[in-house]
Formats: structure tokens, sequence, C-alpha cells
């Protein structure tokens, strides 16, 4: 499976890092494709590292004012012109969407990838990895968004919140199986 992982590409705590290191693990072992941002820098080179070292192959996709940070030993690497591009593409060649933590570029990749599956315009699993708490508030938000109306569809529809690796992959690997 190709997984999308959405992520930072800055230089974070152990208490990120960690987990982070040992979803990639689960990726690389399990023979899945690592689609990310490309970069080789931060949590971003960290969870390519750890694909890469068990065993899984990388798909880059980074923007061309980036693309001096993007990793050289990549299996594939594209250089779009801006970042709506960049996003279009990670979409299309994902079979499954995991946020990891992340600042504001990460926020918008989320909204826009929840965005696209609210209309119908993806069907693709979406799981948001709430490491330490991470999307605590935004889980909040969004269940309010939900208990208010705003969602035309069920909250559990849209996104699995997963507070560890395992089961995000389990859910993900689960969700492609039932196509």
């Amino acid at each position: 499976m190709n997984i999308c992982v959405f992520l930072s590409a800055a230089d974070l705590d152990e208490r990120y890092t960690a987990p982070a290191r040992d979803f990639a693990r689960l990726l690389g072992k399990a023979g899945h494709t690592l689609v990310w941002g490309g970069s080789d820098t931060g949590l971003m080179k960290v969870v390519a590292d750890g694909v890469e070292e068990a065993g899984g192959r990388l798909v880059g996709v980074t923007v061309d004012f980036l693309a001096h940070k993007a990793r050289p030993n990549a299996d594939e690497m594209v250089v779009t012109k801006d970042l709506a591009e960049r996003k279009a593409l990670l979409l299309a060649k994902c079979d499954a969407i995991v946020v990891m933590v992340g600042g504001t570029g990460t926020l918008d990749e989320a909204t826009e990838i929840l965005e696209l599956k609210k209309h119908a315009k993806h069907t693709k699993p979406v799981v948001l990895l709430n490491t330490a708490g991470f999307y605590d508030g935004l889980k909040t938000q969004l269940h309010r968004m939900e208990d208010e109306g705003f969602l035309p569809i069920p909250l559990t529809d849209l996104v699995l919140f997963a507070d560890d690796g395992p089961t995000a992959l389990a859910h993900l690997e689960e969700n492609i199986a039932a196509r």
C-alpha cells in the first residue's frame, strides 16, 4: 500500500521522534511505500529513514522552493511548482493518509484532505496520529463541528484518531483490505 504521511520537517523532541520512528519501521516492515513531502530534514527524515531501514520504498513529492532539502536517494522524487500541486500529487499517489505532528503546513494538508473527503473527492482512509495528545484540540473542535451540524457525514467516516502507530496501521490495512 502507498501511504501518504503529512508531517513536520522540523527537528523535534524525542516524544515525537521515537513514535514516528516506530511507525515508520512498521510501514517498512509491512512492505508499504512511504509517500511524503520528500524532505531529508527533521521528522520527515526520521520517518523516511525508518521506512527505508525496514525495507520500504520512498516516494517523495517536494516543491521547487524546497527542492534543496529533498532526500537525494529516494526511490522516486517529483518536484512540483507550488504547494497546491504538491498536495494534489501526494493524494493521487497514495492509497491512504496519515497525518502526524506538524505545524501550519501539516494542518493545511490535513484540513484539505478532510474537506476533499467530506465532499467525496476521495474515499481514502485518513488517520490523525495523535502522538502525545498533539491533536486533542483538533479532535475536540471536530467533535463540536459534528455535534453542531457542520459536518454532513459522521466524523468516524471522515477520520480516525489513533493514539499509536500499530492502531493507525491496522485501521489502514483493514480499510484497504475491505475495498
